[in-house]
């Protein structure tokens, strides 16, 4: 039954006969939003590196595993002095008011980066690599403007010896007959925007802006369908003491035809050392409730664990929830940041 089911969930979002391709979820995304929107390349003052694992559904067999591993830095990024993404008020709270109160953009520079994404789910296995640019240009005293593109290849692999037929027909015309292991590979194109300052962060991209289509065999009405992929995020954070804010943030997920995914997330974080966290995710099948939690170690890197539990009926009866690890590493942080300060 576990079995059946899965593959019913997963021919619906995987879409491999008739169906758009969607980009795979991440409870943590305002810790890295990077992984969504290539705007954000070099925004910080060093090379931020991140690694993830996402464990969705675990205890159902094939369920979906999430492996991304991000690269990112600015090129020609002069801080002043002044800025709260440079150095710690005396006396202060880094992550606090009064260093938002002082924080100043930086001149105009760029910013290049590298995602490595693997994605599987059952039989079949999709991994992409691109590389990332961005350019930051200030609009004001306080708030800057970027935008990026990103640019590389997906590849989508089915295992044929790993589907379990069962008393079916194994040979399946829309993935013919061999017996081994099949794989397409194709381009894909990004691109996005982000606007932020000390306070608040707005951005929108889009994935897999060429659409196209990756078949194993010869009959057109057969294949993956890779359809753009739409996000769009905002947050504004706030304070509650002078060692404690908060960030309230949404992220908004759409791709044709299936579905659309709403993502809530509230960050509270005690000076840039604690912080925990709580989601939810309004979406057919796939939404869920979250909690997480995370800590900053000096300046060098940070770690987090967001667990997901499911609100669909039927995935309740059958998973022991979604586990995901998040772990940073800050290189080259001359300014000693202990924390992300412009995208949190």
């Amino acid at each position: 039954m576990k079995k059946m089911f899965f593959i019913a969930v997963v021919c619906c979002l995987s879409g491999f006969t008739s169906f758009g391709q969607a980009k795979p979820f991440y409870t943590q995304y305002v810790l890295n939003n990077y992984i969504l929107n290539p705007g954000i390349t070099g925004i910080e003052n060093y090379t931020d590196i991140k690694l993830s694992y996402r464990n969705q559904w675990a205890g159902i067999n094939g369920a979906p595993v999430t492996t991304y591993l991000s690269v990112h830095g600015p090129i020609g990024k002069k801080d002043l002095r002044t800025s709260a993404t440079s150095f710690q008020v005396p006396g202060n709270n880094p992550a606090g008011p009064k260093a938002w109160d002082e924080y100043a953009v930086s001149p105009a520079h760029h910013g290049i980066g590298l995602t490595a994404i693997n994605d599987k789910a059952g039989y079949i296995n999709r991994w992409s690599i691109a590389a990332n640019y961005a350019y930051h240009q200030p609009l004001g005293v306080k708030t800057s403007l970027a935008a990026g593109i990103s640019a590389g290849i997906t590849n989508v692999n089915l295992d044929r010896s790993k589907i379990e037929w069962g008393n079916l027909d194994p040979n399946d015309p829309a993935i013919g007959y061999n017996t081994g292991s099949i794989s397409r590979l194709r381009p894909e194109i990004g691109a996005g925007v982000w606007l932020y300052s000390a306070r608040y962060f707005l951005g929108v991209s889009v994935l897999n802006i060429v659409p196209g289509k990756a078949k194993f065999v010869t009959d057109d009405k057969y294949g993956t369908y890779f359809t753009p992929n739409f996000f769009a995020s905002a947050g504004y954070r706030f304070a509650m003491t002078e060692d404690i804010s908060v960030l309230p943030s949404v992220m908004v997920q759409y791709w044709e035809p299936q579905l659309t995914g709403i993502h809530a997330n509230v960050k509270m974080q005690y000076q840039d050392f604690l912080w925990i966290g709580a989601s939810y995710r309004f979406a057919d099948l796939v939404g869920g409730y979250s909690g997480m939690i995370g800590v900053n170690v000096s300046n060098t890197f940070n770690v987090s664990y967001a667990y997901e539990h499911a609100t669909t009926s039927r995935l309740q009866t059958y998973t022991r929830g979604t586990h995901e690890v998040v772990l940073g590493f800050l290189i080259g942080n001359k300014y000693g940041d202990s924390c992300p300060k412009n995208v949190w």
